[in-house]
């Protein structure tokens, strides 16, 4: 949830900043800009969504980051407001597609006696390790160009989504209610 946390944040907390400041675009142009990356969220979160029900969780989250990667140049170092705005849209359809699997994901990932307040609470706990990526963003930004901060910042985060969401566990397609006897698995397991 850090992972996930950090991609939004890092991606969106300062956008209107970076547009405005070192892009120099009016409030209606940013605003514009915002709606546009906001339409590719919700369109990515769905098709996500739905694609990790016949793909995987895992897989889903992995694709979308990868996507992200790749368009992390359109995203931050182009110029002119056409290509700003597909930046934005495809930036935010991967972040946001990987975004649409996490409910059904981390929901599978908790134990049914939990279940109803270990994804908020997992959730909160990746927005407290991730609350200071617009600090580090910032005070780079101070020091370089923005563009490349923004595209440095966000391909690190994408790169360890990547890793984290490989390394994890996934358990699509899982019964919920039905309770697991672990020492019968265990002991069919040795014997």
């Amino acid at each position: 949830m850090t992972m996930m946390n950090l991609s939004s944040h890092g991606t969106q907390d300062l956008y209107p900043t970076f547009l405005q400041r070192y892009r120099g675009l009016d409030v209606k142009d940013r605003s514009n800009l915002a709606a546009i990356s906001m339409v590719g969220a919700l369109i990515g979160g769905i098709v996500f969504g739905l694609l990790s029900d016949r793909i995987g969780r895992r897989k889903a989250i992995i694709l979308a980051f990868v996507g992200a990667l790749l368009a992390i140049p359109m995203w931050a170092l182009p110029e002119g407001l056409g290509k700003l705005a597909a930046g934005a849209f495809v930036l935010q359809f991967m972040v946001q597609g990987a975004w649409g699997v996490i409910p059904a994901h981390i929901s599978e990932l908790s134990p049914d006696s939990i279940r109803g307040s270990m994804p908020g609470f997992a959730y909160q706990c990746g927005n407290l390790l991730a609350s200071y990526i617009v600090q580090v963003e910032t005070l780079m930004a101070g020091r370089w160009d923005y563009g490349r901060v923004m595209a440095i910042s966000a391909g690190t985060i994408f790169a360890m989504a990547i890793f984290v969401t490989a390394i994890g566990r996934e358990k699509r397609g899982d019964e919920f209610g039905v309770k697991e006897d672990y020492a019968a698995q265990a002991s069919a397991t040795v014997g």
